[in-house]
């Protein structure tokens, strides 16, 4: 029987999604009002049939760690089919004193782990990517192809394939050529039939490029000579071992996914990729699909309550509290507490780690309640967790400021959004 293991990458220090991962790994972050970003490629393997998993990360890794274990491991698997999801974290041994140096070096790092699985493929994902995918016919791809290494990737029009690394194929989609954000004539250059993966004729056209996914079926024989043997000071999977394993000859694959899949490693990426959920002509990613559910940690919080609000084209997660307000095309996450007068546009609230009663507050002079206070006006935001933020606030950029570093006063401004980091206090009466 074929077994198949998936390590997602939790990856570094991620800094193009600062502050939302100041005090947590990137794969912690939360999306959709009641789940993380890390929920996607896990829901992805156990509704594939993969109940074996590894999160390798090397950043702030306690929220994470805290989140899979609540979530998954006492229902991942069967009685006769024992399950996992895992994190590995970086760690000194007596072989390796470093921190991960890369994607690559990760997996490397617990190959004697991965080992002694005996399994006969890996399957190599990504912690921030949105898409929802059936790995079952990529492995069954690369077992029929007898392929070292199959790669996933999506079709791209011109106009965003210079933004990718891409690839270029022979007439049986081969991986032949690698290109990193090639542009001009160089880009045209990588233009492929892309009917050869399976997309027809129109779409073909409209779509000449195929970009890598950042996901990959390894065979397990494959992996281990790559990142032991024959490259061992190499650090990245998409960058130096795949393109120098298809220059030594291994047999590299193309595989094409035609769905909906959006990296969300930007802030911009994100909150667009968040907010998007919440309109039906735009939403390409639903977490309404009965036959391939997203799961998360069960938290039996209470269900939302809304008094007196008016509520428009929104998502609303689990325990909120929302009083004589006005929600506009909003992302509301879970124990979000949103008190009486508030308007609050294109913005996303992450929530709270818990709930505070009133009372608790009220007795500390000068506390300012988590949540958003009475009469506060929030657009283009995303307001990270368990945030205070005051009474008569305004943050709504009304300088139309691009980017800003107010780290020190508890927010963020990048490409236009404004971001309260993670337990930030904004007093009464501020305007950002």
């Amino acid at each position: 029987k074929h077994e198949t293991r998936a390590p997602p990458r939790g990856g570094g220090a991620a800094p193009r999604l600062y502050p939302l991962t100041k005090t947590r790994a990137k794969p912690a972050v939360p999306l959709g009002a009641n789940y993380r970003l890390i929920d996607i490629p896990v829901s992805n393997c156990i509704n594939s049939d993969i109940n074996k998993i590894y999160c390798l990360t090397q950043f702030n890794s306690a929220s994470l760690n805290r989140h899979l274990s609540q979530a998954y491991n006492s229902n991942v698997g069967t009685y006769n089919r024992q399950g996992f999801v895992e994190v590995l974290a970086a760690q000194q041994s007596p072989v390796n004193k470093d921190w991960f140096q890369g994607t690559a070096d990760a997996v490397r790092q617990y190959l004697w782990l991965f080992s002694e699985s005996k399994c006969d493929e890996y399957i190599i994902l990504s912690g921030d990517h949105l898409y929802r995918m059936d790995y079952g016919p990529f492995i069954k791809k690369h077992r029929e192809v007898g392929a070292d290494i199959t790669v996933s990737a999506v079709p791209m029009d011109e106009e965003r394939a210079a933004a990718f690394g891409l690839m270029k194929i022979d007439e049986t989609g081969r991986i032949i050529e690698f290109a990193e954000k090639p542009e001009g004539d160089a880009l045209k250059a990588m233009a492929v039939d892309t009917t050869i993966l399976g997309l027809d004729a129109e779409r073909a056209k409209e779509m000449p490029f195929i970009a890598s996914m950042g996901i990959y079926v390894f065979s397990a024989k494959a992996m281990e000579s790559l990142l032991d043997e024959h490259f061992p000071e190499s650090h990245d999977f998409g960058g130096e071992i795949i393109p120098s394993a298809k220059d030594m000859g291994m047999h590299v694959q193309a595989f094409l996914y035609d769905g909906y899949w959006e990296d969300i490693g930007t802030i911009k990426a994100f909150y667009d990729a968040n907010l998007n959920c919440n309109d039906p002509e735009k939403a390409k990613f639903s977490f309404y699909d009965r036959g391939t559910p997203i799961y998360t940690q069960s938290r039996f919080l209470p269900p939302s309550k809304l008094l007196d609000a008016n509520v428009t084209r929104s998502t609303i997660g689990d325990g909120c509290f929302i009083h004589k307000s006005v929600i506009t095309n909003s992302m509301i996450g879970l124990r979000s507490t949103i008190q009486e007068g508030c308007v609050i546009e294109d913005t996303m609230i992450m929530g709270a780690d818990y709930y505070e009663e009133t009372h608790e507050c009220e007795s500390l002079p000068g506390c300012t309640p988590i949540g958003i206070g009475a009469g506060t006006t929030i657009r283009g935001a995303i307001i990270d967790k368990n945030a205070r933020i005051g009474m008569d606030c305004k943050i709504i950029n009304k300088d139309n400021v691009q980017d800003a570093n107010h780290e020190d006063e508890g927010y963020i401004i990048k490409d236009g959004i404004i971001v309260v980091c993670k337990d930030a206090i904004i007093p009464n009466g501020t305007t950002i």
